[in-house]
């Protein structure tokens, strides 16, 4: 499966740079999400590893107790980026203008992603280089919630469920031969849905896809 050209369209089309361009020092998920992602995080990466933060923000949810060799961000916001205490070095770069990225070979132990993939028009290309820069054994974690710029997102996510969207994911990692067939982490919301729309705490579901290099 590949995303069709109307698949990778987006309400707006001007620069994504343009629309990131003022940072927004908020978290764009609640903080049942947020503990969930810190737990996973515990649970599958290891200390004194090398990590790569994908499209990265001023938090990365890492847990407090844990240090890594050297973390590596990525964003469109320098000045979030900046903020970021978790980060050891950072580089902007538009993914739906370049999708290569600027990294080495087998060079990361894991690779994480949180709540944005639904804005990548080419994930074909994207999952290429994650499993390109991972090192054998490595893990790339995708979270993400039902919250969305939508006018930013792909169509092929905005008209999606939200369990459609997990096996879009999933379809990602497959398109790339040599990730493991990827598990599934869905904590479904019971608040009713005009409840989560609104915010309500504990209203955010918590999806992660994750598959490891072979």
């Amino acid at each position: 499966m590949q995303l069709r050209p109307n698949q990778r369209l987006k309400l707006d089309e001007t620069d994504d740079k343009l629309f990131y361009a003022y940072p927004r020092f908020v978290t764009h998920v609640d903080e049942g999400f947020i503990q969930q992602l810190t737990d996973l995080y515990r649970d599958r990466l290891k200390p004194n590893t090398r990590i790569f933060d994908m499209m990265s923000s001023w938090v990365s949810h890492l847990p407090e107790e844990m240090q890594f060799d050297h973390v590596e961000g990525h964003g469109l916001n320098g000045e979030e980026l900046a903020r970021n205490p978790r980060l050891n070095h950072y580089f902007l770069q538009n993914l739906n203008e370049n999708p290569q990225l600027p990294l080495p070979d087998e060079d990361f132990d894991a690779v994480l992603n949180c709540v944005s993939v639904q804005y990548v028009q080419y994930p074909e290309a994207v999952f290429s280089e994650i499993y390109r820069i991972l090192k054998p054994g490595g893990v790339a974690i995708i979270s993400f919630s039902n919250r969305m710029f939508f006018e930013k997102a792909i169509q092929a996510w905005r008209e999606a469920s939200e369990a459609q969207r997990v096996e879009l994911v999933k379809e990602y990692f497959a398109l790339v031969p040599g990730f493991t067939t990827a598990e599934v982490i869905a904590h479904k919301s019971t608040l009713p849905n005009l409840l989560q729309w609104l915010g309500a705490a504990g209203g955010d579901p918590f999806y992660a896809v994750i598959a490891y290099r072979s």
